[in-house]
């Protein structure tokens, strides 16, 4: 599309929305009198109006039934993590018994590379991408120190380019190769969360598997953001958390994905829990872990029920929007943000969009690095009622979400960034 920088050509766009009613689904932050131009669901997404009914329902029965609310709720407690697996396998490209809500990111993070990292001798290396977010960075250290390695030897972390700021595909790939015979582990995030880059999940995974190595992604940055084909692709594993594009509220339910080719195997090591055991004779309280089918055999405790109504309302409207829907007016809000931004006279003096231009390789954030000044811009553009992100030690990120946001936001937010600068 071949856009125009002007208010009209923005509310034009606006007019054509077909996702335009869901806006009216959110609730929106109040900055003085106004509702808040909200350019921050990469960080928390906004709350669903309907939260608030779904989460009254399971307090309600709670009252009126007590414990009996596990087999006698509207939405049984005892198979609640069943009821968002058709949606949630959608939105990550799987199947459903590939799929399921529990724990949060870290935990299922450890849970996976429980599975999925066990170090030999010969192999015991992790390749993932440097600077990737604290969390993971941790979660990987400390599993390699479990296994008594050392993370400077283990832990192989790529840099862009000299120049660059995103990682190329082919040079993970080379990487890969490069230490396919010591290498037990690739994992990257879907979406880098400071650059903003979306990984090749297709060709990173096929390199790992040819190099004898189990592939897994972090998709808290991915999740209800892009198209994702964990089957399709035959990645081993992957989690993710809830509370950014999938709008499941602060610290909600994470989830995670193993392939069906592993999800049988009872001989891969897990930590395992009452909640994964045969869900038949779960109450029967015998030694001897049996785990369930599939992914599910990976759960560990029983399942959230307030915070996963929220999350079972955010799904609810995920699958009336549907995700390529939501993929195609993220492309154009994305594109037209990365557009006025780049029609800003001061842009190659104060700043640069460190975000691949090519849409297939991000999603809807946006990653302003500023050359100069750039909290205090920041600064100016929060007082003016914006609420988007800063992360050290110099990008602002803006992530317009197809879900709630408009093109008309997108524009505003130009005009007050262009103000501030």
């Amino acid at each position: 599309m071949k856009f125009e920088n002007s208010l009209s050509f923005a509310r034009d766009l606006d007019k054509k929305d077909s996702l335009k009613k869901f806006k009216s689904e959110f609730h929106f932050p109040i900055i003085g009198v106004k509702a808040a131009l909200y350019l921050c669901g990469n960080s928390l997404g906004l709350q669903p109006k309907r939260v608030k009914n779904f989460i009254a329902e399971e307090l309600s029965d709670w009252a009126l039934l007590g414990v009996e609310g596990h087999l006698h709720a509207k939405r049984p407690w005892l198979y609640y993590h069943r009821f968002g697996k058709k949606v949630l396998a959608k939105i990550v490209g799987a199947k459903p018994s590939e799929v399921v809500a529990m724990n949060q990111l870290t935990v299922n993070l450890h849970l996976m590379m429980t599975s999925f990292y066990h170090p030999t001798k010969e192999r015991f290396k992790i390749i993932t991408e440097a600077g990737a977010f604290s969390s993971d960075q941790y979660a990987f250290e400390s599993q390699i120190k479990l296994h008594h390695l050392d993370p400077k030897e283990a832990l192989i972390e790529l840099h862009p380019r000299k120049g660059e700021y995103v990682l190329q595909t082919e040079d993970i790939v080379t990487a890969i190769k490069k230490h396919s015979d010591q290498l037990a582990l690739v994992i990257f995030g879907g979406v880098q969360y400071y650059s903003g880059q979306l990984f090749d999940f297709k060709k990173i995974t096929t390199a790992a598997h040819d190099a004898g190595a189990y592939v897994g992604f972090d998709l808290a940055h991915a999740a209800g953001n892009v198209p994702i084909n964990l089957h399709k692709n035959k990645v081993d594993f992957a989690v993710w958390c809830s509370y950014k594009y999938l709008n499941s509220g602060p610290g909600g339910v994470a989830g995670a994905f193993v392939h069906e080719r592993h999800a049988n195997n009872s001989s891969l090591p897990r930590l395992a829990g009452w909640w994964g055991h045969l869900e038949k004779d779960r109450f029967k309280m015998k030694k001897g872990f049996i785990p369930m089918p599939g992914i599910d055999g990976w759960q560990v405790s029983n399942f959230p029920v307030l915070s996963g109504a929220a999350h079972l309302a955010s799904l609810e409207l995920f699958e009336k929007a549907g995700m390529k829907s939501l993929r195609e007016k993220s492309v154009l809000l994305t594109g037209f943000l990365n557009f006025l931004l780049h029609d800003i006279v001061l842009f190659y003096d104060h700043f640069t969009i460190i975000t691949p231009q090519d849409p297939k390789q991000r999603g809807c954030q946006i990653s302003i690095l500023m050359k100069k000044n750039g909290r205090k811009v920041f600064d100016k553009i929060t007082k003016a009622g914006v609420i988007a992100d800063w992360r050290e030690p110099d990008v602002i990120r803006v992530a317009p979400v197809p879900m709630y946001n408009s093109f008309e936001e997108v524009y505003r937010f130009v005009e007050i960034f262009r103000k501030a600068l």
